[in-house]
């Protein structure tokens, strides 16, 4: 316990001054160490889609606020699920109270603590499913806190206390970082805790449950605990087990550091609640589909889910953004360093799913093929540069719609993040002649050793003076060139400097295949510049591309192929005869009703990315996905 209360001290020590610099002034909190908030959710009934809270809150007599978390950490932005709390009452010695909810900060709810009351109850309801954010179903629920509390207005998060507990579903298991867990039948009791840190420490429970542990130190250790729909879908082949039991390891090689005391990988294996992946400082919240262990395919596709997310813990958690570090989930986070925090953590998520071998790292050059092409051919590129999307985060990973190509969106600062520290890495390696890399940056970065979960923030300054610390390089223009400005293309020379090209032909590569495989369809973006779903559904369409010249559009269908019904195979064998004709492919096509017949005039048939060899060259890759431990 002691070294716990040195721990969160810590954490505090590194918060504040970003909170000063924005003038932030922390009301006093009334929820302390000594007299912490209670929270009791009641998840008897997450099968059923709905939880209860009790709260006891600390306040004094007066007007008071209480807030509900808004911008949330990991997903930065205000993305805090606000019509998922129902039936808010609040009490005070028994009595209810009115309150009303703020007219512009909608978050925000205000009422008036009666003389005598030091505290008020609050009693709701969270309401747990809704299209495209389920979060539980009859065997599997994912408790997010921050989804289930109301807090005092204008704290410091790190400095206000709750004690918090859950009944679980009858019988159920549950994984989460928070300390202390007592269960008595189907309650659990934590410490008290920092507001922060519980907000940092969802929790997973289900009815069908299966722990591993992957590294083990006297009491610090990394698990994986997995929660499935269906008991058959824990049955990890033992080969895929090994390579993540390889992670730990990988990553303390990577990092040549430690910031955790102890660290839950929590993975749900559902095809309701689908794929996702969020950041913790002692656990990651990944979900998959419900065979991601237990399909070759899904494992290739999603192998660094849990990987991005436990490499968070030292890039993103321990080390963090300034300006994207704030005193409590109601201050707006500034999200332009994502470029770091998410696109070098692309990066290095991926690297350690080919270094342990949950991806071959035979196939690292197939993946960066991928990457690469997907890339070059966005073409927002031409318009929008990438820190105008790290900028803007906070719109772009809640942006919808077609043509996201052309408007670009989120993922991309995570892939052409990616390129352009790979880039950095081919740098570092061949200017030092393999004496550093970007592993060697990473160690200085995370400096120093093992600590618990503490905070050391960075600006963009401290980085690129890192870097020259490994290299001398001019890291400003650097990042000038490839996040500041409209860059025509993603960094090109890393891929020459590595010992590979890149080329397209007819071969289908690899990851795009795992990508498609439950889904079906023709990928013909870097050929004629259309991508189709199994029954002819066009699911986008590049800008100048053949196909947008001959008028296809999305959510269009392709009815028919030269005269043919459509399936994929009249589809391939169309573009194929086309590669030896001058004539153009007749499609009929459906669209809100209105028929018409297109001419698709393309006659260079299916085009996937792959690298290949510079012969005599060194292979740098090969070098760089390596396994660095024995």
């Amino acid at each position: 316990m002691a070294r716990l209360n040195l721990i969160f001290i810590c954490v505090l020590l590194a918060v504040p001054s970003t909170a000063a610099a924005a003038g932030f002034v922390p009301a006093a909190p009334f929820a302390t160490q000594e007299r912490p908030a209670t929270l009791l959710l009641d998840a008897s009934r997450a099968a059923d889609g709905i939880m209860v809270v009790r709260e006891h809150i600390p306040a004094a007599a007066g007007n008071f606020t209480i807030v509900y978390p808004e911008w949330i950490p990991g997903e930065h932005g205000p993305t805090g699920p606000l019509n998922d709390l129902a039936a808010l009452r609040v009490f005070a010695n028994g009595a209810a109270l009115n309150w009303r909810r703020d007219s512009v900060d909608l978050y925000a709810f205000h009422l008036n603590v009666p003389a005598g009351a030091d505290a008020i109850d609050v009693v709701f309801d969270v309401l747990m499913n809704a299209p495209d954010d389920d979060m539980s179903t009859h065997s599997i629920a994912i408790v997010n806190w921050n989804r289930a509390l109301l807090y005092q207005a204008g704290i410091d998060s790190h400095h206000y206390y709750v004690k918090p507990s859950i009944v679980l579903p009858s019988g159920w298991d549950y994984a989460t970082a928070l300390r202390g867990g007592a269960r008595s039948g189907d309650r659990v009791d934590f410490a008290v805790t920092p507001l922060d840190m519980l907000v940092d420490s969802p929790l997973d429970t289900g009815r069908y449950a299966r722990k591993w542990d992957l590294w083990r130190e006297g009491s610090s250790f990394v698990q994986l605990d997995a929660f499935a729909d269906y008991p058959q879908d824990l049955e990890i082949p033992a080969s895929l087990l090994r390579a993540y039991e390889r992670v730990p390891a990988e990553a303390f090689a990577m990092y040549g550091s430690r910031h955790f005391l102890d660290y839950h990988a929590m993975l749900t294996l559902s095809d309701a609640i689908g794929f996702e992946g969020i950041e913790h400082h002692q656990s990651s919240d990944d979900r998959a589909s419900d065979d991601f262990l237990t399909d070759p395919d899904e494992s290739l596709a999603g192998g660094d889910l849990i990987t991005h997310e436990f490499s968070h813990s030292w890039n993103g958690k321990y080390r963090r953004p300034a300006d994207l570090t704030t005193p409590n989930f109601h201050v707006p986070q500034l999200t332009d360093l994502l470029w770091v925090y998410e696109g070098l953590n692309q990066y290095l998520g991926d690297l350690l799913s080919f270094r342990s071998g949950i991806r071959e790292p035979k196939l690292f050059p197939e993946y960066v093929a991928n990457v690469y092409a997907s890339m070059y051919y966005e073409t927002g590129r031409a318009t929008t540069p990438l820190i105008d999307l790290t900028t803007g985060a906070p719109h772009f990973y809640l942006a919808r719609g077609v043509y996201p190509a052309i408007r670009r969106n989120a993922n991309d600062f995570y892939s052409e993040g990616e390129l352009v520290w790979l880039d950095a890495d081919t740098i570092i390696r061949e200017r030092s002649h393999g004496a550093r890399s970007l592993d060697t940056f990473l160690h200085r970065y995370t400096e120093p050793g093992v600590t618990g979960p503490i905070v050391e923030t960075y600006t963009r300054a401290q980085i690129e003076s890192l870097l020259n610390g490994v290299e001398p390089y001019d890291w400003h223009e650097f990042f000038e060139n490839y996040v500041y400005r409209i860059a025509p293309e993603p960094p090109t020379d890393e891929l020459a400097r590595a010992g590979w090209r890149i080329v397209y032909d007819d071969r289908p590569n690899a990851f795009i295949s795992a990508e498609e495989a439950g889904e079906h369809g023709t990928v013909g973006w870097y050929g004629f510049g259309a991508d189709l779903s199994g029954d002819g559904v066009v699911r986008d369409v590049r800008e100048e591309s053949p196909a947008w010249r001959a008028g296809l559009a999305p959510s269009m269908k392709v009815l028919a192929v030269d005269g043919q019904q459509f399936s994929e195979d009249a589809l391939e064998y169309a573009l194929r005869r086309a590669q030896h004709s001058a004539a153009q492919i007749a499609l009929i096509t459906v669209q809100t009703g209105w028929y018409q017949t297109l001419s698709l005039d393309y006659h260079d048939g299916l085009r996937y990315p792959h690298l290949e060899r510079i012969p005599g060259t060194p292979d740098m890759l090969a070098a760089i996905a390596a396994p660095q431990t024995k």
